[in-house]
């Protein structure tokens, strides 16, 4: 009897073993090798992403890295992108405006926003989308800490993301971070724009400077202690780095966010009316 449990166990490690040896299910926490940090933007489908800002403030930026990356998912037979937000929050954070959008190369009639009443409205809406097959990514804006988006509700979501290969990006704000099943964490904080092209007084296309805090690309990164660092271009083929350089763990390459040199009016941030 004892051989028989035993022979049972040794072949339920050797199933939970093959399973863990799938790169999408693969869990080893992983920075991207020298020279692959251009590889890390144009990620595989099927991933779920967390793109984290400081501010709410900063929400253009993670929402612009977040379509920027969602576009070079787009194809003939997924033109569709999702964008959530909830109600309540729109109002605030804003929307994707058209004609930005069209400058990104993203068409904007293949674009769907949405509207959620509550938290578990907008979860159980992303689930919904990421099953659907004409849609290459769903951009999710969240922006507290709500409680029903917990660690198993991550792992959920990064799973179904990875069985329909519909990649998932949250965009959240704040400095703390909860644990998640995101395979890919970055933070965004916008940057200065380079020089045009042909006249050095006018500002150039959006950068971003973006760290990875997290990266899990299962067989194709290796596990490496530390942070990696991008500055990022955006032209009309996608994101070129500029720069990037590497943090020791537990540290930041990236500056402190400035704060702004224009006060907000308090009944603007309590959400009150400014009308007379």
């Amino acid at each position: 009897m004892l051989g028989v449990k035993r022979e049972q166990m040794e072949s339920l490690r050797a199933r939970i073993a093959q399973i863990e040896k799938r790169p999408m299910l693969e869990e080893g926490a992983a920075l991207p090798p020298r020279g692959a940090e251009q590889d890390l933007l144009a990620a595989p489908a099927g991933l779920l992403h967390e793109v984290f800002a400081d501010e709410r403030r900063d929400a253009g930026a993670t929402l612009g890295f977040a379509l920027a990356q969602a576009r070079g998912l787009l194809s003939p037979e997924r033109p569709a992108i999702l964008c959530l937000q909830l109600t309540r929050e729109a109002q605030d954070m804003g929307l994707p405006y058209g004609a930005g959008l069209k400058s990104f190369g993203i068409d904007p009639h293949g674009v769907v926003l949405i509207r959620a009443e509550s938290i578990v409205e907008l979860l159980w809406a992303i689930e919904e989308a990421v099953s659907c097959r004409a849609v290459a990514a769903v951009v999710a804006d969240i922006g507290g800490r709500p409680k029903a988006l917990d660690f198993t509700v991550s792992r959920r979501l990064s799973l179904r993301a990875a069985s329909a290969g519909t990649s998932v990006f949250l965009t959240r704000y704040g400095e703390e971070r909860e644990a998640s099943a995101a395979r890919l964490r970055w933070r965004v904080v916008p940057a200065l724009s380079g020089t045009a092209a042909f006249d050095a007084h006018a500002p150039g296309g959006p950068r971003w400077r973006v760290e990875l805090e997290k990266g899990r690309l299962g067989q194709t990164a290796t596990a490496r202690a530390g942070t990696v660092d991008f500055l990022l271009d955006w032209t009309e083929n996608g994101f070129v780095v500029v720069d990037s350089s590497r943090t020791t763990e537990g540290t930041s390459a990236l500056p402190d966010r400035a704060p702004s040199s224009r006060a907000v009016p308090p009944a603007l941030g309590d959400r009150l009316s400014q009308a007379g």
